[in-house]
């Protein structure tokens, strides 16, 4: 008597977990590490993994385009709920959050501080000899981050 009701609810799982998966999909992507920017905690070819669909927190290490020359935007910001193909193609920097919106900063050579405009964020690579950021790029638009890294793996590991 307790088999038939299992059976109808195996289907009804597999469905929830087809569902969850494909949330995942959307909400989290892979990005292979590019360059020296953030070294030593991220080496050319480390592979990161990226939650889509929050703002960052100071400290934390996110994914966020990259402005195409004369710091135009190649097309829309990616959305969380954009799938993968609308991640390729595009160019992706990784940089550690400095600074968000209401922040104080002293920032691009000014005489006193100013505070990090809505909308924007202040990202820099922990390489700075070597790092394209906030400090050449100026603020980054928070819609352009594509999420912010929870992990990581080297290739050596």
């Amino acid at each position: 008597m307790t088999a038939a009701p299992a059976r109808r609810f195996l289907p009804v799982c597999g469905a929830l977990a087809a569902a969850g998966l494909a949330v995942a999909a959307r909400s989290v992507v892979v990005v292979t590490v590019r360059g020296e920017s953030m070294a030593p905690a991220f080496r050319d070819g480390d592979r990161v993994l990226v939650r889509r669909g929050r703002r960052p927190s100071v400290g934390e290490v996110v994914v966020a385009e990259r402005p195409a020359a004369g710091g135009t935007w190649p097309g829309p910001p990616v959305r969380a709920s954009d799938g993968a193909t609308a991640v390729q193609g595009r160019v992706w920097l990784i940089k550690r959050v400095a600074a968000v919106p209401g922040d104080r900063i002293r920032f691009r050579g000014t005489g006193g501080a100013e505070r990090v405009p809505p909308g924007r964020l202040v990202l820099l690579g922990d390489n700075r000899a070597v790092s394209h950021d906030s400090r050449h790029l100026g603020y980054f638009p928070a819609d352009r981050v594509l999420g912010r890294v929870l992990r990581w793996r080297s290739p050596a590991s």
